[in-house]
């Protein structure tokens, strides 16, 4: 696959998307933070997906469940139907008490119903990259095969997981994510054959965003919270933006 494929590709994603699905209103990653961001308007939302110890594709940024619920111990070690037992909204405020994880199925039906779009982070338990990326990618494939207009991002900072998707099904989009612009960044998205890049916003600039575009890459950024920082990436003309601002940016601005 050519670098010139992202080019080539139909770019269908809104421009605004909400980080795990409505910023910091509500509990991350869960379908009560889908809910909200859609009542803000929002279109297109960003969250990270990892294996249950019994293969359950679901939702889930921290390898630790304490963060995020009142569980404990490494997620990916323990079975769905322990974890869909957890409360992972009462962190965030009594409001969302009881508030379960999300499986990656829920979350599908979700979007499918308000036809809505997806950035799904490959978030592997460590160790499980390759096997977490071939998961995330089947599922992805099976529960958006009658919804192609929709059709999920798939993104990871990690290029093992992009390798499981990449094999496992190469038709769907991919991104690479990065943190800082390690040497052969862009060498190693257009190998995985990914159709854009996701950049923390510092690393972007008039001169990333033309290496990238040479290479046929669109060009997203995380995680942008305020106005000045969101003016620059417009103005460099940034594809995506994600935000937990979701209260401060309209999502068609």
């Amino acid at each position: 696959m050519t670098g010139s494929v992202g080019a080539r590709m139909p770019w269908p994603y809104p421009r605004w998307i909400a980080h795990r699905g409505a910023g910091k209103l509500a509990p991350e990653n869960t379908l009560a933070a889908f809910r909200l961001g859609a009542a803000h308007g929002y279109r297109m939302y960003e969250c990270d997906a990892k294996l249950s110890a019994d293969g359950v594709v679901f939702l889930l940024h921290d390898s630790e469940l304490e963060r995020t619920s009142n569980g404990h111990g490494t997620a990916g070690e323990q079975p769905w139907h322990a974890l869909s037992q957890l409360d992972a909204g009462g962190w965030h405020s009594r409001a969302f008490a009881g508030e379960p994880l999300a499986t990656l199925e829920a979350v599908a039906r979700h979007c499918q119903a308000h036809r809505h779009w997806l950035n799904i982070e490959i978030k592997p338990t460590p160790g499980s990259e390759l096997r977490t990326g071939r998961a995330v990618a089947e599922a992805t494939a099976r529960l958006w095969a009658q919804d192609a207009a929709h059709t999920p991002l798939l993104t990871s900072f990690q290029t093992e997981a992009l390798q499981g998707a990449q094999q496992t099904a190469p038709l769907l989009p991919r991104g690479l994510l990065l943190d800082t612009l390690w040497e052969g960044w862009r060498d190693a998205a257009v190998s995985l054959g990914c159709v854009a890049v996701i950049c923390n916003h510092k690393l972007w600039d008039a001169a990333t965003v033309a290496q990238a575009r040479e290479a046929g890459l669109r060009c997203l950024s995380y995680t942008v919270n305020d106005a000045a920082t969101a003016q620059r990436l417009l103005d460099l003309g940034l594809d995506g933006i994600i935000t937990d601002r979701i209260d401060l940016f309209p999502p068609e601005g």
